[in-house]
């Protein structure tokens, strides 16, 4: 009985050991896209994405503000991945020529009206940030650090600042409307060609002042001319935000030789200066394990041992009655749950997650979805998520199979719709608010279609297909025979209440993630580049190990309480987790997030409660299978008269 009931297990973990292996090669880079050779006097077209601000969490295009547009507004083709997370990226009014550097360019006057002064006001008051990319590059701007005397880089630059002129205490809006900007570059030893490795920019305001009168062709300015020698390095006459006053817009770019290389362009934006936290959280993680193993390895080894040889010693039925512990619920260890329907359904999407996440994350770590395919690891996970719909089908008809179900089609519809229902029905409400806001972040209705069509048309369909290759396989048979008649369960100690198992159960999984579980949240929510794909995998494997083992501890005692009801409490034990993490998303939102307004606040909450539900199918399901392989082991090893 236990070889059939294992394959799926040890090829799990043969694959394991192969991710693991590669774990170390999370330094290894793909960009996945081919470098871009540039002449000098080349054009270098600067895009414009969107505007962001880490208060609202509500993206905007950049030409929702009153900035400098081109003749013809060209949107760049977008993948799935980066519609979802917002991105609008549209050419712009920013030319350069590769290595010709430009002083006080002018690149156009606006004067701005009552509602756009107000539009500016409110972005500067919500600290939105402007994002350009040259060259598949972010712009950033360095910023020197104090404490560590190094440069740090923000992305993206303000769209202006709140501030006072000298002895007046009213706050004014400014506006950032001179830009200098510094493209690096690494220039090819054997020709005239270069690639370009950096793009930083310093952001000041200015009111610009002409110096005889406007002409689109020839107009010179008394504020910034490099004929005589006046250049903006400073915000000293800043540019303030009124309604019917001109903002004229203006740039410097010079060039910069560097010998940074294309291949490592990325590792300014992707520099983690804080590694020995992650290796703390590996540390810590592997502490939790190594005291959750000894204790699996004292069960089986010591307890389980001591066990099974004495309950194959007894000869006869008296000594055997006399015996408690977990051999004597054999006939109703594998009585089916109740709701076991709903289980089925949980472990086949719960499969579904954790085929989703390793394949996502072994291709992660070999490098292949680098932050220059912007998108790229969005839209990966959702065709991922989409092809797994075969393990879920297959998973949850094979253990309603085994609960002697007769109506497949049933399960296959409530696998295929459930838990993605559930998700569709969050993300729709919550697109309807940020519609509501006019935001960027809204997914337009072709999107919403395209999401709909890959459900419907790939992934029930793969449900199906895996469920009827499930039902076709003979049922798995139980080590023992189940009683027909239920045996009572006698009463339990305090300290063995479900409830309390349960949420006693989910702490140790949470405590092995919750560190790197900062750095995911920071990545999200405050907009920075998460690369760390080695440490992360480790987490996972950590997170695997840490939640079968506490379920299969805890699945022991309850057995040796004489308490059968195993199947949702293995499932819940390890899912309470989920608990766990939204709570600690709620610290995090009161203590590291400037959230202010209602809707930004809903977004939070209602993503963050979607991410719980979605870590309580997998952490419940991988708890479930530990669980599930240790009662066939336990009762395929002794005698059952």
């Amino acid at each position: 009985m236990r070889s059939r009931a294992m394959p799926r297990c040890a090829a799990a973990l043969a694959v394991f050991l192969l991710a693991a292996a590669a774990a170390p090669a999370a330094g290894f880079y793909l960009p996945g896209v081919a470098p871009n050779d540039f002449g000098k006097g080349d054009e270098l077209q600067v895009k414009v994405n969107k505007l962001t601000s880490i208060k609202t969490q509500l993206p905007y295009t950049y030409y929702s503000l009153p900035f400098c547009k081109p003749a013809t507004i060209v949107d760049s083709a977008e993948n799935l991945g980066e519609v979802l997370r917002g991105d609008r990226i549209e050419n712009s009014r920013y030319v350069f020529q590769m290595r010709e550097p430009k002083m006080c360019q002018i690149v156009c006057k606006v004067t701005i009206t009552e509602k756009e002064a107000k539009e500016l006001k409110e972005k500067i008051e919500d600290e939105y940030r402007v994002n350009m990319i040259l060259d598949n590059l972010p712009l950033v701007v360095p910023v020197v650090r104090q404490d560590k005397n190094t440069v740090a880089y923000q992305g993206g630059y303000h769209v202006g600042v709140k501030g006072q002129y000298a002895g007046s205490k009213d706050e004014k809006y400014f506006i950032h409307n001179h830009l200098s900007f510094a493209v690096k570059y690494h220039k090819d030893d054997d020709s005239e060609l270069s690639r370009i490795v950096g793009f930083e920019v310093q952001p000041y305001s200015v009111k610009h002042q002409v110096d005889d009168k406007w002409d689109d062709v020839n107009t010179r300015l008394t504020t910034c001319d490099p004929h005589a020698n006046k250049i903006v390095t400073s915000s000293d006459t800043p540019q303030e935000v009124e309604a019917g006053k001109e903002l004229i817009f203006t740039y410097d770019v010079h060039f910069e030789d560097s010998e940074i290389k294309w291949a490592s362009r990325w590792d300014t934006y992707l520099l983690m200066t804080d590694d020995q936290i992650h290796w703390f959280s590996i540390v810590n993680s592997l502490m939790i394990v190594l005291f959750l193993s000894g204790m699996v390895a004292m069960i089986m080894l010591r307890t389980l041992y001591r066990d099974i040889s004495r309950y194959n010693q007894l000869e006869t039925q008296e000594e055997a009655q006399e015996e408690t512990g977990w051999k004597l619920v054999h006939g109703d260890v594998f009585r089916p749950p109740t709701n076991s329907d709903l289980l089925c359904v949980y472990v086949g999407t719960g499969v579904q997650f954790f085929g989703m996440l390793l394949v996502t994350m072994i291709f992660a770590v070999l490098g292949f979805l680098s932050p220059s395919n912007r998108g790229g690891l969005m839209t990966a996970m959702l065709l991922v998520w989409v092809l797994m719909g075969l393990l879920a089908g297959y998973s949850s008809s094979r253990l309603y199979k085994m609960f002697k179900g007769s109506e497949w089609k049933k399960i296959t519809l409530q696998t295929a719709f459930l838990f993605p229902g559930i998700a569709f029905v969050f993300f729709f409400i919550l697109n309807a608010l940020i519609w509501g806001e006019k935001s960027s972040g809204a997914v337009p209705f072709t999107t919403m279609f395209a999401l709909v069509l890959l459900w419907f048309g790939i992934s029930v369909p793969l449900v199906f297909v895996g469920s009827y290759l499930g039902f076709k396989k003979p049922a798995m048979e139980p080590p023992v025979k189940t009683n027909k008649i239920p045996r009572q369960i006698p009463e339990q100690a305090w300290y063995m209440n479900p409830a309390f198992t349960i949420l006693i159960g989910g702490i140790l999984p949470f405590g092995a993630v919750f560190i790197e579980l900062f750095f995911i949240l920071t990545s999200i929510w405050l907009h920075q580049f998460y690369y760390i794909f080695g440490f992360l995998f480790l987490v996972f494997v950590i997170l695997i190990i840490t939640c079968a083992e506490i379920t299969i501890v805890l699945c022991y005692f309850q057995l040796c309480s004489e308490d059968y009801m195993w199947w949702w409490r293995s499932y819940l034990t390890a899912g309470s987790s989920a608990v766990y993490l939204f709570l600690y998303a709620a610290f995090y939102f009161s203590t590291k997030l400037q959230i202010t307004k209602l809707v930004s606040g809903i977004l939070y909450f209602g993503y963050m409660l979607l991410a719980s539900y979605a870590f309580f199918v997998l952490t419940g399901t991988i708890g479930f299978c530990a669980c599930f392989w240790f009662t066939r082991l336990i009762y395929s090893s002794v005698k059952i008269d």
